[in-house]
């Protein structure tokens, strides 16, 4: 039953990851960056949560989707002001330019409010206990998993049945083609951008509902993670983040369960260790050397 509750909470701590490496992957399969900002972007969602519940006292589905709206706009000017210039440029000047957002949102966030942590209000969700099959699970836990699988399939859908989505996997597949039948790839580029950053918002309310504790670096780790999320699944292929990101919480908690919680964060590393070399193309990515 111990490894049951433990299940449960890594496919909770899971879908956090798989909603932030969402962000990382459709960044990555279209625009070929690897935006190392998108930890602080949840950072910044986690804060506007916990201001729209606190000081506009507003229940939790209005503060998550607040926190998706401010991301969505920060997440697009964050692509406008710093990575558009450099589309053309090398890919080691994108990379590089990326940690300088990341260290200027953290440390720009300590200078406006100070560095010391806030505490998410314990009452935002109920903390009833359900006895499920002999097994006490929090309606939290269930609450969060069911909020991120539901923005999952939203993006399915969204990625798959609407114009925007149709535009980004053709800019995803050839950008030059894409712009030469008449799609705005600036545009589509934004909305890639607005979209991944809105899910990082929704994994920041969540996590700090989960965790109580946020603070302005709190954004490193869970964003290092989701990176590894997205690489175990294969960097680019949507549904692939979102498997990487649920087996990578799962792998956390049977190592925590197993009783080595101090090396849970390094356990994330290994796995990233080992899958560039053996499976460098992720869970499931094609291999290079296959014709397509």
């Amino acid at each position: 039953m111990e490894l049951i509750q433990q299940l449960v909470n890594g496919i909770s701590l899971g879908s956090i990851y798989a909603l932030i490496a969402l962000g990382y992957t459709m960044v990555y399969g279209i625009v070929k960056l690897i935006n190392f900002a998108h930890g602080d972007v949840f950072m910044v969602g986690s804060f506007v949560g916990f201001y729209s519940i606190t000081v506009l006292d507003l229940s939790f589905i209005p503060a998550l989707l607040i926190s998706m709206i401010v991301c969505a706009i920060f997440g697009v000017l964050i692509e406008r002001i710093a990575y558009k210039p450099l589309r053309n440029a090398t890919r080691i000047a994108a990379l590089i330019t990326a940690i300088g957002v990341s260290l200027l949102i953290e440390n720009g966030l300590i200078y406006i409010r100070g560095a010391q942590p806030e505490a998410y209000p314990n009452d935002v969700l109920p903390m009833d206990k359900l006895d499920i099959l002999g097994v006490s699970i929090s309606s939290q836990s269930i609450l969060i998993l069911s909020v991120s699988i539901i923005l999952m399939i939203i993006l399915q859908f969204v990625v798959h049945k609407t114009k925007i989505g149709k535009a980004m996997r053709a800019v995803s597949f050839d950008s030059e083609a894409a712009t030469l039948m008449g799609i705005n790839v600036n545009n589509t580029i934004s909305a890639t951008f607005a979209i991944g950053s809105a899910l990082a918002g929704a994994a920041g309310v969540i996590f700090g509902i989960y965790y109580i504790k946020i603070e302005p670096l709190m954004g490193v780790l869970p964003g290092l993670k989701a990176f590894v999320a997205a690489v175990l699944g294969g960097i680019g292929i949507i549904p692939g983040a979102m498997v990487g990101g649920l087996l990578l919480g799962v792998i956390e908690a049977l190592v925590s369960a197993a009783g080595y919680s101090l090396w849970r964060d390094g356990v994330a590393f290994i796995v990233l260790i080992l899958i560039l070399i053996f499976l460098p193309q992720g869970l499931f990515g094609k291999n290079k050397r296959e014709k397509v």
